[in-house]
């Protein structure tokens, strides 16, 4: 599933392409929301938090989309074979005069009073992205950890109830970047710290992908996730899987067994 440094990444996209134009077009291909006109309205801003996407427009209605597990958003030229939206994958088409936003494999589409956006993602923790996060999301997003009690570290990471926009990548990556075990109880780990580390690394992500930026790819570098049975980068022992959360919800763990043993702590990315 997407995360939040991708979510980011898609909303700048969106932003460039539809943020102060007019909808010339506006399909919702989705059964609750199939007869909503959005055409003529402006949109102000794609905003993200967490995994969620609000597309704000002018008439004070938000168009509200999750990628859930396949879902991803691309910009094609309008009046481009691309931009016709056939497949039978599209959920949203968003058109203007320059640009035609095509929304594939959509896992949610909603369209809500914006005032209202809170029936939607108010339950979630603070955006770990969010400018704010420092200051006014972290000391939230500890009082909710601190709820967690004994709970596994790896399976409050993906707890979006805490802290929005975390997933498996970057549940792995965090923890090995300080050299936790996965399975730690929560009330035993330095969760800012972890937290901080989780909204650094996907901070690089989100720059690495700027348009014009060179990116530090050495930095942003996947450690762990996704590489079981290869070689750790730092230690040489093979990576290997395990287990966050229970049947039907499980997520994979990717974890050195040795630079994450119980007990390890390792300086931060």
């Amino acid at each position: 599933m997407p995360e939040g440094d991708v979510l980011r990444r898609t909303a700048a996209r969106l932003d460039q392409a539809l943020a102060g134009r007019v909808l010339t077009r506006a399909e919702l291909r989705w059964p609750s929301v199939a007869g909503v006109d959005l055409v003529g309205r402006t949109v102000l801003v794609t905003a993200p938090y967490g995994k969620h996407l609000l597309t704000r427009l002018d008439d004070g209605r938000t168009l509200h989309t999750h990628l859930r597990m396949d879902g991803r958003w691309s910009v094609e030229r309008t009046g481009s074979v691309q931009a016709a939206g056939r497949r039978s994958d599209v959920r949203v088409l968003l058109g203007n005069a320059v640009w035609t936003a095509v929304g594939h494999e959509l896992g949610m589409v909603d369209v809500v009073a914006t005032r209202d956006e809170g029936t939607l993602v108010g339950h979630l923790g603070p955006d770990v992205l969010a400018d704010d996060f420092p200051t006014a999301g972290l000391p939230e997003a500890l009082r909710r950890w601190g709820l967690t009690g004994a709970t596994p570290a790896c399976e409050v990471l993906l707890d979006q109830r805490v802290a929005a926009g975390i997933g498996t990548i970057y549940l792995a990556e965090s923890l090995f970047a300080l050299g936790t075990w996965p399975w730690t109880p929560a009330d035993q780990v330095d969760a800012g710290r972890l937290l901080g580390v989780a909204r650094t690394l996907m901070q690089r992500s989100v720059a690495a992908e700027l348009p014009g930026s060179t990116g530090d790819r050495e930095r942003t570098t996947r450690r762990v996730h996704g590489r079981a049975r290869q070689p750790c980068l730092r230690c040489g022992t093979p990576i290997r899987v395990g287990e966050a959360r229970r049947p039907p919800t499980t997520r994979p763990v990717f974890y050195c067994p040795r630079c994450q043993a119980p007990g390890t702590t390792i300086p931060g990315p």
